[in-house]
């Protein structure tokens, strides 16, 4: 079982930048797809980016292409997803998911571990 351990959450203004760290620890996750997911109150959970086991592939939900980048580093066991030109319709819990498989998917239900959330709030 894979421990998650997610960071770099907070307030920020519209149009800035936040940069999310997720920590594994436990079973190396380098053999599995990685991705973020994210819940606003009232909302299903989201899977806002995802990453291949090699990191050659990756997905981006329409909302966020073009302004999110998802990354990993398996040396330190970490997956990042850079998170430019925010707006306020990005606040949301973001969690970070090991997943069952090797390639990117998209459904809650494909990943197996996930992190306790960090909170991301974007003011107008």
């Amino acid at each position: 079982q894979v421990q998650l351990v997610e960071s770099g959450g907070g307030l920020v203004q519209a149009g800035g930048s936040l940069r999310l760290s997720c920590a594994a620890s436990g079973r190396t996750f380098s053999s599995n797809a990685m991705g973020w997911f994210r819940q606003a109150p009232g909302k299903e959970r989201e899977c806002v980016a995802g990453i291949s086991w090699r990191g050659d592939s990756t997905y981006y939900a329409d909302s966020v292409k073009g302004r999110f980048t998802i990354s990993r580093d398996d040396d330190e066991n970490t997956v990042y997803l850079q998170m430019n030109s925010l707006k306020p319709e990005d606040t949301a819990l973001y969690y970070c998911a090991a997943g069952r498989f090797q390639w990117v998917r998209t459904a809650v239900r494909d990943y197996r571990s996930w992190g306790q959330g960090t909170q991301v709030t974007v003011s107008s």
